[in-house]
This record gives C-alpha cells, structure tokens and sequence, in this order.
C-alpha cells in the first residue's frame, strides 16, 4: 500500500472550524490513506509563537499544511504560512470573516483559502467573558458550522487536496468563501424549511461578529460593552438552537446527509437511518 498523505495542521488561537478540523477527515480512525498531526500555539497568535509552531510542524514533514487562525492578516498567522510556504509546503488558510480583506494577498502568495464568516469572534471582554462562557460560545459555533454544512464544505476541500496527492499531482488549493446558500447547499436538506432554518441560523452567527467586535473594539464604557457582549452571544445561542431544528426535521423525514469516509479514504453517502452507506455513482 501507498505511504500515507502526511497532513499537518497549525492552530493559532482558536475559531469555531479548530478544535475538530483534522478529526473531520477520520471520524472513526480507520483511514489508512493519510497521517495527521497537529501543532497549536495556544491562545496566544504572535509571530514568535506563529513561527515557533510552524518550524516545529515541518519535522513532520508535511505534504500539505492548514493553517488555522482568527484573521489571516495579523502578523503572527502571516508569519506561519510564510514559515511553511518557504519550505515548498503547499497549504491551506482557514479563518473568519476578517480575513476577506487579505484575499488578495493570499491569492499572489499561491494559498488556497476557506473563509468562514459565520465564525464570528467572541465576546472577549473581561467583565463578560470567563472559562464558562468561552466554552459555551464555541460549542454554539461548533453546532451551527456542523448542521448547516460548513464543515462538510471543509471538509470535502481538503479531501479533494489529498486526492490529488495521492495521485502525484501538486493540489488545486480551494478559494472558498462560505456563505450561507453555499453552507445550506452543503447541508444537504431535503425539506425546505429545514434548509430555511440552516440559513437563518448561520446568518444570525454572521452578524455575531459585528456585534461582538463593536463590544471589544469601539464601545469604551464598560457597562455598555458588557451588554453588548452578552447580547452577541445570546445571538449565538438562538443559531445553535435554529440548526439543531434544522437537524430534527430532517430526522424527522428519515432524510439527514451522512457522508462517511472509506478507509481508503473514499467519500460515502447515505440518506436514510437503515441504509448502508454508498460510494458515489
């Protein structure tokens, strides 16, 4: 058998698609095409940092790179792509809405990019913001990014990467950016109002951001940008509860996409509980 695709990921900070994107590609651990690891920086996004985890994930010795962070355009996720595309590494930028006004900027450096913009930024304030909260607003985000669709949007990107690695070829690196027609798309719904739900949903999280940024970045007093916050999140809150509606009625009609992977790493599909799940064609 083929060695495997090695696939190495680098985590600055952190947003929604983070904490599962490389179990995305082996739900189940049984792929014997690629090989992961995952190297992260913590909280912290600067250059140091950004560089620091970017040398180290090149003693992998990775085929293809996904580098993952809150806005491409800060100095330390900059840092780490350059890091990684200097060793002839091809790779892939994930990141949030903020990242749009670097596109052009990604694109003349030859990155492949999957802009999510309905991974909006918490609200990191100190009066609103602790442990609790935090893992509270990022399990919301990771519900509303897995039932609308986004994450199969991810996760097909990169999957087709690999496909072309495993054919000898250099990859096609994606230039998405996930709005919410798109992420309902990827949804695969059979009822329309379940579809309805998935946009309502992932379009509430888009305009979290702007809420959540005017909190940490442009309101002064602290009484107001509290409030604020709070209110962002409770706005995050309404999205999870719309997408996991969004999931019932499918289940409901005995309809939800499931799209396994082969431990080839073949994509199958099923549509109904008791059915087996098939290649495609």
């Amino acid at each position: 058998m083929p060695e495997p695709i090695r696939i190495g990921f680098i985590k600055l900070g952190n947003i929604g698609t983070a904490p599962l994107v490389e179990f995305l590609l082996d739900e189940r651990a049984e792929r014997e095409d690629i090989s992961t690891r995952t190297i992260g920086s913590g909280s912290k996004i600067g250059p140091v940092e950004a560089e620091e985890v970017a040398k180290k994930l090149l003693e992998f010795k990775p085929q293809i790179a996904i580098v993952l962070s809150p806005n491409a355009a800060l100095p330390g996720p900059t840092k780490a792509r350059q890091v990684v595309a200097e060793a002839g590494v091809p790779t892939i930028v994930i990141s949030d809405g903020p990242t749009k006004k670097a596109l052009k900027q990604l694109e003349e450096g030859g990155f492949g990019y999957i802009i999510v913009e309905g991974d909006p930024m918490i609200g990191a304030r100190r009066e609103f913001l602790d442990p609790v909260e935090m893992a509270i607003f990022n399990s919301d985000i990771l519900k509303v990014l897995s039932a609308t669709g986004v994450l199969r949007i991810v996760t097909d990107e990169i999957d087709r990467a690999i496909e072309s690695l495993k054919r000898g070829e250099r990859p096609a690196l994606p230039r998405v950016i996930v709005d919410k027609e798109r992420a309902a798309e990827a949804g695969g719904f059979s009822n329309p109002y379940a579809k309805a739900k998935a946009i309502a949903a992932y379009e509430i999280s888009c305009r979290v951001a702007a809420v959540t940024t005017e909190a940490c970045f442009v309101i002064k007093e602290w009484e107001r940008y509290t409030t604020i916050a709070a209110a962002g999140h409770e706005m995050m809150r309404c999205a999870s509860k719309l997408a996991e509606e969004a999931r019932e009625i499918e289940k409901g009609d005995d309809s939800i996409l499931r799209t396994p992977h082969f431990d080839d790493g073949t994509t199958l599909s099923k549509k109904e509980l008791l059915e087996k799940p098939r290649r495609a064609g």
